[in-house]
């Protein structure tokens, strides 16, 4: 079952880079107090992902934040590594939180993840708004592409 408005984003642990090194993270800590914007993707350095998803929030990450937005992240099943890598490669700065989902166990509790042929396990692309860890919106993208999901489409609704 799919996630939904209304739910709470399920309790996991997820991995960041932290000064310290490799961290492991609550989903429940991360959200919670937060009004948040949390963002999938099907993969660090892909081509839609780097190209069209990522950047956008990069972009509009001051625009998101002052329309009273706590926390910007973003989540794919990659690993730690992979997703610190990412991070850097685009200049991140702070801007987003680069969240690791390395076994999928969050895709898997959300019911976002999708199994794509010569890709693997990944996540749906979506954003979803949270308030204290709940949904307050969602939007899973439908057709290949950065439609519904993306950062100008979260500001239209913010």
């Amino acid at each position: 079952m799919t996630i939904k408005v209304g739910d709470a984003l399920p309790n996991v642990t997820l991995r960041t880079m932290a000064e310290g090194g490799l961290a492991a993270v609550e989903t429940g800590a991360v959200f919670a107090g937060k009004k948040a914007v949390l963002f999938g993707v099907p993969g660090a350095f892909t081509p839609t992902c780097s190209n069209n998803h990522l950047p956008g929030y990069l972009e509009n990450a001051t625009a998101i934040r002052a329309r009273g937005v706590d926390l910007i992240a973003v989540v794919s099943v990659n690993d730690v590594h992979v997703m610190a890598a990412w991070a850097a490669a685009n200049h991140n700065e702070g801007r987003v939180l680069f969240l690791a989902d390395g076994s999928g166990d969050l895709a898997r509790a959300t019911g976002l993840g999708v199994d794509i042929p010569g890709m693997g396990y990944r996540y749906k692309r979506f954003s979803m708004l949270l308030d204290n860890g709940v949904v307050q919106s969602l939007h899973v993208e439908t057709e290949r592409g950065v439609n519904v999901s993306g950062a100008a489409r979260m500001l239209e609704l913010l």
